[in-house]
C-alpha cells in the first residue's frame, strides 16, 4: 500500500500563482541532479547552460481551447458551467459540468445568448455528461466569442491576455488545460537552444480531466487515471529512435510529453508513429525507459503530477527539493517556477 499522505505537504497559499511572470523565460529554475541530490537556484532563461549538444527536448505542442462555457437550463434559468473535455465525433463531446445535477438527458443548455446550445445525450459520474453542440456557423469562431479558457480552480481570475495560457508553440487545437511546464519558453531562447545544436521535437496529448481530478483514494494503487489522447508522428519516433541509439539525452518538457513518450515505450518497446489514448500512471517504483531528464512546474500535494516526479528523483529527495522552494518563495502551479531536474 502507497498512502497518499505519502505526497501531502503544508503549501503557503501565497505562494500560489495567480498569474504569469512579466517575462515568459525570466521565471524562475529550480536546477536539479538528481543523482547527486543536489540544487541549484537560477532564472529560466539559464536553462540553455544544462542542455547539452545533441540533446532532444520533447515538447506537448496541444493547444487549449476556450473549453469553459457558462450557461443557462432552458426550461428553468438554472446557472450552469460546461467544460469541454474530448471530442467524441462531430459536434458530440465528453463534457464535465458544474451544478450537475439539473442535467439530465435530454436538458438543453443555452450559452451566448442563444448563440451556442448543448443538449444533454447521457449522464455519466462524477458530474460527466455527453453533450451535442447545436449552432449557426462554424463551432470554433462561437466558442472563441463565448467560451473562456478553463483556468484551474485555484486561479481566482481571467488572463487579461488569453495567450498566456497557451505555449508560444502551441499549435494543435483540442486541450481542457495547458501544458504548463512550456510557459517559460520565449520564441528568442527557443532558438538560442537550437544554434547550441539541441533538437526540438513536438508530440500531441490533449490534457483532459485526469488534470482535474485529485486523488482521492487512501491507497495510491486504486486511484484510476483518466484516459487522454495523444499522437506521435513518424518523423519524431525516427528522430526520437536514433537519439536513443547514439545514447543523446531525451529531455521532456512537462508530464504531459512525458506520458506521451513513455506510454509509446512501454507499449512497443521503441518510438512509434502512432495516435491513441494513455492512462498511463507514473509513480514510484516506476522505471522510466524514454526520458532521460524533465523540465515540470511545482505541483499540488497530493497529485498524480508530484507522484510522477517523485518516480523519477525519490519521494523524500522530492519533499526535501518543495520545502526549499517554499522556504525560497518559488511560485507554484500553472503560473508559477520550474525545476530541471536531470543526472550525471
Amino acid at each position: 500500500m502507497m498512502d497518499i499522505s505519502l505526497f501531502d505537504f503544508d503549501l503557503p497559499e501565497e505562494l500560489i500563482a495567480q498569474y504569469p511572470a512579466k517575462v515568459r523565460d525570466e521565471s524562475r529554475l529550480l536546477a536539479i541532479n538528481k543523482d547527486d541530490k543536489t540544487y541549484e537556484d537560477k532564472v529560466f532563461h539559464d536553462i540553455i547552460n544544462y542542455l547539452r549538444p545533441g540533446d532532444v527536448l520533447v515538447r506537448n505542442n496541444t493547444k487549449v481551447l476556450p473549453a469553459r462555457l457558462f450557461g443557462v437550463k432552458e426550461g428553468t434559468g438554472a446557472h450552469v458551467e460546461v467544460l469541454l473535455l474530448h471530442q467524441i465525433e462531430g459536434d458530440t463531446w465528453e463534457c464535465l459540468t458544474g451544478n450537475a445535477k439539473p442535467i439530465k438527458v435530454g436538458s438543453v443548455i443555452s450559452f451566448g445568448e442563444g448563440r451556442l446550445k448543448a443538449e444533454c445525450l447521457e449522464v455519466k459520474d462524477e458530474g460527466i455528461r455527453i453533450m451535442k453542440f447545436i449552432y449557426k456557423g462554424i463551432f470554433l469562431e462561437i466558442l472563441n466569442d463565448v467560451g473562456n479558457m478553463p483556468l484551474p480552480p485555484y486561479i481566482k481570475k481571467q488572463c487579461e491576455d488569453n495567450s498566456r495560457y497557451q505555449t508560444v508553440y502551441a499549435k494543435v487545437l483540442g486541450s481542457a488545460a495547458a501544458p504548463t511546464a512550456g510557459f517559460h519558453f520565449t520564441p528568442e531562447l527557443l532558438e538560442r537552444i537550437k544554434q547550441k545544436g539541441i533538437t526540438i521535437l513536438d508530440v500531441t496529448l490533449h490534457i483532459g480531466l485526469g488534470t482535474f481530478k485529485p486523488v482521492k483514494e487512501h491507497d495510491v494503487d486504486n486511484h484510476v487515471m483518466h484516459s487522454e489522447h495523444f499522437k506521435m508522428t513518424k518523423e519524431v519516433a525516427d528522430e526520437l529512435n536514433k537519439a536513443k541509439k547514439e545514447g543523446r539525452r531525451i529531455i521532456a518538457v512537462g508530464t504531459t510529453a512525458t506520458r506521451t513518450l513513455e506510454a509509446i515505450m512501454n507499449k512497443y518497446g521503441e518510438f512509434k508513429e502512432c495516435e491513441e489514448d494513455t492512462a498511463i500512471f507514473i509513480k514510484p517504483g516506476y522505471k522510466f525507459l524514454a526520458i532521460d531528464a524533465l523540465i515540470t512546474n511545482f505541483h499540488l500535494p497530493k497529485s498524480t503530477l508530484i507522484m510522477l516526479v517523485s518516480a523519477l528523483m525519490g519521494r523524500e529527495f522530492t519533499l526535501e527539493v518543495y520545502q526549499h522552494a517554499i522556504k525560497e518563495r518559488y511560485r507554484f502551479f500553472s503560473f508559477g517556477d520550474s525545476m530541471f531536474i536531470y543526472g550525471k
